[in-house]
């Protein structure tokens, strides 16, 4: 998975500045239009406010692609108060070395906000720290339950024979082979491990996917951040429906021309296989694993709802949104049953005591 999408010759998100919107793979909600990052800036001001920054303002956009999130809070930023916009320093977050590229092109008249772009996040921040559909496209392990335990999903080639190949020498992109999928044990204790935490007990025949590495970079940027917030918008699920008969058969899933196909169980070549380096991959978050690593690195939990309210409280009382105007954008972004309540906003402080935020104004609400 890592290697199909961030792989720096092959990878899907290496080889384009952006995939999301109607020519691409999948829709975001930065592909609404400019008032999802303008309300975004309503609550990244008032968490400025809140940190009493007098100088500069760190905002830090992980997963940022080629910037067009960070660009419609700016603009949202400097309209409202332009003192505030100018005490604010960007950090650009991106993985893929083509959307970096694109990404002072795509700040134009903004791009002087800019410090720094990178693959990495900076050393150390104080401010607001935003992850917008992030989390979901880190890699994963696939494991399945059987009767005689947990057992791991691993990717091989086989001949047209079926006889496994080595896959050191062969080329998948051969007549000769192809890629499938072997069962083996599992490759790390830390997969047992993060199911324990959690209390989970998968059943027989049960699959699942475990994304260690978002719970490394949680920790990772609750260490980094030197006081301030972290704004974290994905879909996923607490651990206890994650993990349960619901979503049984996992929810490793692909995204090409915006049709979504998950692989049912145990094939052969699962959906997900075909065509390496060509189609989006993204799994559901556990976002009980994320809460608990944030607060395990001193970060304190301030609100966890579904995106339809966190923009609603984000609306409350603004009145330079004329609400008329924005009708078609704001369906898209708070309608139940699609953006507004399969993508969940999660916001934890550091050293900034337990304020109530205008972003969880509606509270701990969750579908």
């Amino acid at each position: 998975m890592d290697l199909a999408l961030y792989d720096s010759e092959f990878g899907y998100y290496a080889r384009a500045a952006q995939r999301s919107g109607r020519a691409g793979d999948f829709f975001t909600s930065v592909d609404v239009g400019p008032l999802f990052g303008e309300l975004l800036a309503v609550q990244v001001a008032e968490m400025a406010e809140l940190l009493q920054s007098t100088v500069d303002f760190d905002l830090v956009e992980a997963g940022a692609g080629s910037g067009r999130l960070s660009a419609d809070i700016l603009r949202a930023a400097r309209k409202r108060d332009p003192a505030f916009y100018q005490s604010i320093r960007l950090h650009l977050v991106e993985a893929s070395a083509a959307a970096r590229a694109a990404q002072r092109e795509t700040l134009g008249d903004v791009e002087d906000r800019l410090v720094s772009s990178s693959p990495t996040l900076p050393e150390s921040f104080e401010g607001v720290l935003v992850a917008n559909e992030l989390l979901d496209a880190m890699p994963v392990h696939q494991v399945v339950m059987r009767g005689d335990g947990l057992r791991e999903t691993y990717v091989t080639l086989v001949d047209r024979q079926q006889s496994t190949v080595d896959s050191r020498t062969a080329s998948p992109a051969t007549d000769d082979c192809r890629l499938t999928t072997v069962e083996g044990p599992l490759s790390t204790p830390a997969l047992t491990d993060y199911l324990s935490r959690l209390g989970v007990t998968l059943e027989p025949g049960w699959w699942a996917e475990i994304n260690l590495r978002a719970v490394e970079w949680t920790r990772e940027a609750a260490r980094r951040l030197r006081r301030g917030f972290v704004i974290v918008i994905d879909y996923g699920h607490q651990a206890r429906e994650l993990y349960s008969e619901t979503h049984a058969s996992g929810t490793l899933t692909s995204f090409s021309r915006h049709t979504m196909a998950r692989t049912e169980g145990n094939v052969r070549t699962p959906t997900w296989l075909e065509q390496p380096g060509e189609q989006d991959l993204t799994t559901h978050v556990d976002f009980t694993s994320v809460r608990a690593a944030a607060e395990a690195q001193g970060l304190i939990t301030l609100g966890f709802m579904d995106q339809t309210y966190f923009l609603l409280g984000l609306l409350q009382g603004q009145k330079s949104f004329a609400l008329a105007d924005h009708a078609r954008p704001l369906t898209t972004l708070l309608m139940p049953g699609g953006l507004g309540s399969t993508h969940k906003v999660l916001i934890f402080g550091k050293d900034v005591g337990h304020p109530t935020l205008r972003g969880c104004s509606f509270g701990q609400r969750i579908t």
